[in-house]
């Protein structure tokens, strides 16, 4: 995607093309290609092995291969999700071998991809060095099922955890639990080799152990925490995975055991890097630009409606903050699917699409406020957009093509009434993932 993006700043007075560039210096920011080098170790004295993991998993390793030194030796294995392999550089020699699996919900090729990681620790000695690339999409697509868990078991447990509305913390420690890879297991089976993990954040608050569910960090969380959430969320497992969480022998590695001792993590990209890149290029244009915080949750509409009322207070005239000016936001919103009743057609879109949504309802046609939210990896849930945005004609023009908001959120179907409208915002992967971008222009 970095070819595709316009680098030449916009005027401000074109809100879409602004907020499309915002959006644009915020991905750039969070390319592996400009933050990785800086954060290498020294070659060992033996062999380095390369293992990832993530939507930005393939961009990761070329960026890695770009700055490892030639003549040291380079060699591993990195999943990545279907589609999301960049163009390789013209005279970049590969090294690390790439493949492709499903995301969100994962297949045989993420089992195959994990089992194949596993394998390749086999042998490692205290003289080598692992290289891990993680990033968000990593859980789905890095899966081993642990014993009494199927392919087909976790696929179901994943589908539903993904319409329950349950964050992004609870659906990893489910994970973690029933994985054989996740939680720091991956690091443990590296022993007694140094581990050093790259990771590029998309999850609120950094947390380490929860990117792509952790395989290299020590996890904090337990069976019984595990259960609860199971239990909370009514999703079924099969009766012998629910006896061994119960004893807790599906218990993952706990800071302090001596397997990870010898792991460090770096964060190389960060959502908060990525907002407060687009709030420079937003002052650099002579707009103000406000941070509200890269780690907001819950339902993406009810989120976008909290964005709305901020937008109107200042377009009002009553906040502290004056306009012109650009508010910022990040974080990872969810949206819980309820039952669809008989005959409904079956919606389509993401996050950051209801949370347009949610905002255009709640603006009402406000003047002076425009809006984009996107996800910085190119992909609003399954769909081949990346988000949306909102202008203050959204609803007038909806009207005018014989759509009705209310039922595309009813049914969930942002993609339906931004396509109609023509305002998608289609980027095609970015090889990168920090998560939800949020930008509303107030002028």
């Amino acid at each position: 995607m970095p070819d595709r993006l316009n680098r030449t700043p916009p005027a401000t007075d074109d809100p879409r093309t602004l907020l499309r560039h915002l959006f644009e210096v915020a991905v750039r920011r969070a390319q592996p290609l400009h933050n990785m080098a800086a954060f290498l170790p020294a070659p060992p004295r033996g062999r380095t092995l390369v293992l990832g993991a993530g939507k930005a998993g393939a961009a990761m390793a070329q960026a890695l291969e770009a700055a490892w030194p030639a003549d040291a030796p380079l060699s591993g294995l990195v999943v990545t999700r279907y589609g999301h392999v960049p163009p390789r550089p013209e005279g970049l020699p590969a090294r690390i071998e790439v493949v492709e699996a499903a995301h969100p919900v994962p297949d045989d090729a993420g089992v195959a991809a994990a089992q194949r990681m596993l394998a390749l620790t086999s042998g490692l000695t205290a003289d080598d060095l692992v290289l891990c690339l993680i990033s968000g999409g990593g859980s789905a697509l890095l899966t081993l099922p642990c014993e009494g868990l199927t392919l087909a078991d976790k696929q179901r447990i994943n589908r539903e955890l993904l319409a329950s509305g349950a964050h992004i913390g609870e659906m990893n420690t489910v994970r973690k639990h029933l994985s054989g890879i996740k939680g720091g297991r991956l690091a443990a089976a590296c022993a007694p080799a140094p581990v050093v993990t790259l990771t590029i954040s998309d999850v609120p608050g950094d947390d380490v152990s929860v990117i792509a569910s952790g395989p290299t960090v020590a996890d904090a969380s337990t069976c019984a925490q595990a259960l609860e959430i199971l239990h909370r969320y009514r999703i079924e497992v099969p009766s012998s995975v629910r006896t061994r969480l119960e004893k807790g022998t599906l218990e993952t590695p706990k800071p302090g055991d001596p397997r990870l001792a010898g792991v460090r993590t770096h964060l190389i990209a960060t959502p908060w890097q990525s907002l407060q890149a687009a709030a420079d290029a937003a002052r650099g244009l002579g707009l103000q630009a406000w941070i509200l915080s890269d780690e907001i949750e819950g339902e993406s509409r009810e989120v976008g409606k909290v964005h709305a009322a901020l937008a109107r207070s200042v377009a009002q005239g009553r906040s502290s903050i004056t306009r012109p000016c650009v508010v910022l936001s990040g974080g990872e919103t969810t949206v819980t699917l309820g039952a669809r009743p008989q005959g409904q057609p079956v919606g389509r879109g993401g996050r950051a699409g209801e949370f347009c949504l949610g905002l255009a309802q709640a603006l009402g046609g406000q003047p002076g406020i425009w809006a984009l939210a996107a996800d910085t990896d190119g992909i609003d849930g399954v769909e081949d957009n990346a988000g949306a945005i909102v202008a203050p004609d959204t609803q007038a023009r909806a009207r005018a093509a014989g759509l009705v908001l209310t039922d595309h959120l009813d049914r969930h179907d942002a993609y339906g009434f931004f396509e109609a409208l023509g305002d998608l915002v289609v980027t095609g992967p970015t090889h990168t993932n920090v998560n939800d971008f949020r930008a509303i222009l107030v002028r």
